[in-house]
């Protein structure tokens, strides 16, 4: 069992120091974002986001680190809206998909930067048993149950506080999900933290308690794509991973674990994105490419899950986890009617990496279990960390 049990205590003595944050009202471009660099310093700052529909208004976060790395977050859907790093010349650019305003991500949003809860990747016929019940949990990804349903985490609004340390700015943000919140059991009550430091480290953690038995698997859902433009094709990634999860038609796991070994899923040394996707390999056809959860080599412990590099711009991405699998998506659902932050999203114009338990973990008693029980915490890490190889 992959859950964590900490006792609550600790979970107490964990809090991180609070302080007051200033507005800002000056959106960041490439150019001024770069001219700042050589005098940037520890930051967060805050700005107005848009107001939604039900008449909440939205708060946009900016994180910036001393070596003028930007990362913005706003309190709807605890999304990560921007990620600014520098190329092999020094330029920043933003390396995310996503919009410029908190209505657009309401309106219609492939999960964007989101934070995703109380279930990451799909359950099956969103039905499963605990304890001698069985759930129903909201149905919205054809039969299955998706990334929480439609109403998960990427739809609420958090609530958010900022700190500072000595070497790290960051965002603490919490929710109570109730009982029966999308079908699911329990009332949850959830913390993240995102976290960017000087190491050029965007941190992750999730913790989580509940009063009743409940499936928990949170993740982070950005699309990457550190070329800034085009597509992810020829962007190169390894995937510590030995054996993956195949799926049936519905991107239901068919609870086999799967040998890469001469497979397209073969990214145990370094391979384009693009090199085998358009094989003539049934689970490419299941995923119109890759959209499947890698079984990591390594399980306990915070390790290495994924490493991508764009040759072109020389930026480089390593996700740090402690999840026993991660979920490599290929953007293969983009076409190009999505618009944001002066771009279109077209074809596999993204990449997402999220560390996470296999998906439709309760149905499957051969997966690591995703069930949190009262007493239990729930806590799990991730890292984005940011190079550049010239």
């Amino acid at each position: 069992m992959f859950l964590k049990k900490i006792s609550l205590t600790l979970l107490m003595m964990a809090g991180v120091p609070l302080f007051s944050c200033a507005a800002q009202t000056v959106k960041s471009t490439p150019e001024n974002i770069s001219a700042k660099m050589s005098k940037a310093q520890l930051s967060v700052s805050h700005a107005a986001f848009g107001v939604m529909p039900s008449g909440v208004a939205a708060t946009l976060y900016t994180l910036t680190n001393a070596n003028g790395l930007i990362v913005k977050v706003t309190n709807y859907g605890g999304i990560i809206t921007e990620i600014h790093t520098p190329d092999k010349n020094g330029k920043l650019g933003d390396i995310t998909l996503g919009y410029d305003n908190v209505n657009d991500y309401v309106k219609s949003s492939p999960y964007f930067g989101a934070l995703i809860g109380r279930y990451g990747n799909r359950i099956a016929k969103g039905k499963f048993s605990l304890d001698g019940h069985n759930y129903q949990l909201d149905v919205n990804n054809g039969v299955n149950h998706l990334h929480g349903g439609a109403k998960g985490f990427d739809k609420v609004v958090w609530d958010v506080k900022p700190f500072e340390t000595k070497h790290s700015v960051g965002l603490t943000l919490t929710y109570l999900s109730v009982d029966g919140e999308q079908g699911y059991p329990g009332n949850l009550k959830t913390t993240a933290v995102y976290e960017l430091n000087n190491a050029n480290e965007l941190i992750t953690q999730f913790t989580a308690v509940t009063d009743k038995a409940t499936p928990v698997n949170l993740t982070q859902h950005t699309y990457f794509n550190l070329a800034g433009k085009g597509d992810i094709l020829g962007h190169e990634l390894m995937i510590p991973a030995d054996r993956y999860t195949p799926v049936d038609a519905g991107l239901i796991p068919t609870g086999e674990w799967a040998k890469v070994e001469g497979t397209p899923f073969d990214f145990r040394t370094p391979h384009l994105i693009g090199e085998r996707i358009a094989k003539d390999d049934q689970q490419l056809k299941y995923g119109l490419g890759y959209d499947h959860n890698f079984v990591l080599n390594k399980s306990k412990g915070t390790h290495l899950a994924a490493r991508v590099q764009d040759p072109e711009s020389g930026r480089v991405l390593e996700v740090w986890s402690q999840e026993p699998g991660v979920q490599f998506y290929s953007g293969n659902f983009l076409d190009g009617t999505l618009t944001g932050k002066g771009r279109t999203y077209a074809y596999r114009s993204g990449f997402c990496l999220e560390p996470q338990h296999f998906p439709d973990s309760p149905n499957q008693p051969t997966f690591p279990s995703t069930i949190l029980k009262p007493g239990e915490q729930y806590s799990t890490q991730m890292r984005f960390k940011f190079s550049v190889k010239k």
